[in-house]
């Protein structure tokens, strides 16, 4: 009994609400428009997308108000539906006619300001968007350095429904970074970590650098360099904490980063999976790898490198629609990697499109595509794609989005970046024990657009000063080989301590390019004009030497370089041997030069490096080669001495050598003064030696293994890095200059 009156109450809920839904509900006959001026009814009539003897209910007048409101036309809307008449009232926005901005002056911060704004001139007038358009202002400001702005709205009514936007902004003064803090369980030494950031402190003389204003996109930066920086060293799991800002004076920050470094993890067992049909002899090479780098501290760029030895066999053996991805587990202080490799459906790239390259030139990026129309759809190559796109480093950001295309075996990848600034001005200055120096730099790394490089240096040291103008394209015609061009001006005057002065002109051209894994070729020629000059000290056979030169010589460079990366290495090996072959030179002058650099980790903190360095210059058709030829060893190759105050003199002057060799070693103690942030200690071992005079042997009677060993220090002070050295000759040459003191102190503008 219970189930009928169930059963019936239920049919009166349905019949009830088919009678309300009937009864609000009608047929559209036709439909009036009033309040309209700039917006044709018939453009009302599609916005709303109602048709005629159309059955609306209430649910369908409020999707049509919906739609009407989305277009951004309309300050207000009113539906009534009366005897099949759907009659629509609107209010029209007005119409911006003109955005001023008051209180800015430079171009650049009104294009930052304007470019993230939702309303523009003769778009619709709107008050929501004209108070997010207000808090974008404030943002992008702050992204400036400007925390202390304001900006106030002013709004001017105009005939026709039109007005004007003014925004006063009172940019205030930027906010400086005072200070730059590290805490929490961070492991490293501030000084090390400031190293890795782009914000620094600010200094009364950085008038140039603006990395010593608060930024938040530059703070972002840090954060992501700091947190690849610790997974490198095995810090897997690492946090850096939101950073934050202190105020502490009117108008300075202190930017603290809280770290939390976290356990330090190992690589343990690495294992691959691949599909059935897949040669699995093919990934020996991948296999030997992971062999080697058992119980290895863990590494962000190993496993990059694992990756990169991945897409280099699936290419190699044609392995077309696949897919790879990475499976982490962690037993204690070790890391298991599972490696999967996955055949996808094979789908054709149908096309692929890039948006937001209003500066770069679309074949710019193109030339980075490891995949192209018409190709088998390949994720691994996609995602290649997009990092060599990020690693140009003209965009402040870049994604990608995979859509399907008309064909359903086909993809559409849909290409997105945000273009940013490319051009640096740098400004430096140093004194040491070897004199003084200045340094004024200009680039931009994307020139008009093109991938192009170009680069005019200038410094100004004690001894002379040195001018070079240089063209560089990293991917010429697409060939993947670099291309540089340089004009180049100098005057070297060495009369004090070395008998001569030279002027130097002259330009050069080469090519740079990979031609097996991790060992680039370089080829090039350069061509210089040379006066040279010496004074009345100078020997009878010095001044034999004046007079005007020039020189082509065919250049080759080989560079095997497996470090683990570019700056602040830590691990790997780098090889490099330089040749100059003459082509056209009166002395006929062949060089050669070896240097060969070895970095590990001897122990937790520590940094140890081995170098070797060997150079000589020899006249192929056995007359003297040029004084401004000869070699001169550089301070940092032999501590404990003068620079170039060893080997061959002639009568007061040290004329150097026609061969020179040299042996180093360092390393950080990291348990003296442990607990101070800016200061690191080394101990270095230094041998060398310069020898032999072309021109006249006698005078080569020095010939003997110089050596020294000491105690350096680095240390990060308010001005600049200063490092300095404490040596103890062991060995030497009764005419060598020592110097038991040495430093440098550095900084930039």
């Amino acid at each position: 009994m219970i189930f009928k009156y169930l059963f019936l109450f239920k049919t009166i809920i349905f019949l009830w609400y088919i009678s309300i839904v009937s009864a609000s509900s009608e047929i559209v006959k036709s439909i009036e428009i009033f309040g309209n001026d700039r917006i044709s009814k018939k453009t009302i009539e599609m916005f709303s997308n109602v048709k005629l003897d159309e059955n609306l209910n209430s649910k369908d007048l409020n999707i049509i108000l919906k739609n009407l409101y989305e277009t951004n036309f309309f300050e207000d809307v009113n539906l009534k539906l009366d005897n099949n008449v759907l009659t629509i009232n609107v209010i029209e926005f007005p119409i911006i006619q003109n955005i001023n901005y008051e209180g800015i002056k430079a171009n650049k911060i009104k294009n930052s300001i304007s470019e993230n704004l939702n309303l523009k001139p003769r778009s619709s007038f709107n008050k929501f968007f004209l108070k997010k358009d207000k808090d974008s202002i404030l943002n992008t400001l702050q992204n400036l350095g400007y925390y202390f702005s304001n900006v106030e709205i002013i709004l001017e009514n105009l005939n026709n429904n039109m007005v004007n936007i003014t925004y006063k902004i009172d940019l205030g003064k930027k906010a400086k970074i005072k200070k730059i803090s590290f805490i929490g369980n961070k492991i490293y030494k501030d000084k090390k970590l400031k190293r890795l950031i782009i914000s620094e402190e600010f200094k009364h003389w950085k008038f140039i650098s603006g990395k010593k204003y608060l930024n938040e996109r530059l703070i972002e930066f840090d954060e992501r360099l700091l947190k690849n920086f610790y997974q490198n060293k095995g810090f897997l799991e690492v946090i850096i904490n939101t950073s934050f800002a202190r105020l502490i004076a009117q108008d300075e920050f202190e930017l603290i980063f809280n770290v939390d470094a976290g356990k330090k993890y190992y690589f343990n067992k690495l294992s691959l999976n691949i599909p059935d049909d897949f040669e699995k002899k093919n990934f020996n090479s991948l296999l030997d790898l992971f062999e080697n780098l058992k119980d290895e501290v863990y590494s962000l760029n190993k496993v990059e490198d694992i990756l990169e030895e991945i897409d280099k066999i699936t290419l190699l053996e044609q392995y077309e629609s696949i897919s790879a991805n990475v499976t982490e587990n962690l037993e204690g202080d070790r890391i298991n990697l599972i490696f999967n490799i996955d055949k996808t459906q094979k789908q054709l790239v149908e096309k692929i499109n890039i948006f937001g390259n209003n500066v770069t030139e679309e074949s710019v990026i193109r030339n980075q595509f490891e995949i192209d129309e018409g190709d088998p759809y390949n994720e691994i190559l996609e995602k290649k794609t997009i990092n060599n796109i990020k690693n140009l480093r003209f965009f402040k950001s870049v994604n990608s989005e995979i859509v399907p295309g008309i064909n359903a075996d086909s993809k559409i990848i849909n290409i997105s970046v945000e273009e940013k600034p490319t051009g640096e001005i740098a400004a430096g200055a140093g004194v040491g024990t070897d004199g003084s120096s200045l340094m004024f730099s200009i680039k931009e790394n994307n020139y008009l657009g093109r991938g192009v490089g170009i680069q005019s240096d200038v410094l100004i040291k004690e001894e002379g000063l040195k001018g070079v103008f240089s063209i560089y394209n990293p991917n010429y015609k697409n060939s993947d080989k670099a291309v540089d061009f340089k004009m180049e001006a100098s005057e070297i005057d060495r009369l004090t301590n070395f008998g001569y002065k030279t002027n130097k002109t002259g330009f050069s051209v080469g090519t740079y390019f990979e031609i097996y894994d991790d060992l680039n070729l370089g080829l090039g020629n350069s061509n210089y004009y040379e006066k040279i000059v010496t004074d009345s000290t100078a020997s009878v056979r010095q001044k034999k030497q004046e007079g005007n030169y020039w020189d082509t010589f065919i250049n080759l460079n080989l560079d095997y370089d497996k470090r683990n990366q570019k700056f602040q290495t830590s691990d790997g090996i780098r090889s490099r041997y330089l040749v100059s072959l003459p082509v056209v030179s009166e002395t006929n002058a062949l060089s050669n030069t070896y240097n060969y650099d070895f970095y590990t980790e001897l122990y937790d903190g520590n940094l140890s490096n081995f170098s070797f360095y060997l150079k000589s210059v020899n006249s192929l058709s056995n007359d003297d080669i040029k004084l401004s030829e000869r070699i001169f060893l550089p301070s940092s190759k032999l501590r404990g001495f003068e620079s170039g105050k060893i080997g061959p003199k002639d009568g007061n002057d040290f004329i150097g050598g026609n061969y020179a060799t040299a042996l180093n070693f360092s390393s950080t103690i990291p348990q003296l003064l442990e607990n101070s942030q800016n200061i690191d200690f080394l101990f270095f071992i230094d041998a060398a030696n310069i020898w032999g005079v072309d021109y006249d042997s006698s005078l080569d009677s020095k010939n003997k293994i110089r050596s020294s060993i000491g105690l350096g220090v680095d240390w990060l002070t308010p001005i600049g890095p200063l490092n300095f050295s404490f040596s103890e000759v062991l060995s030497k040459a009764d005419s060598d200059v020592t110097q038991s003191f040495s430093f440098n102190l550095g900084t930039t503008f």
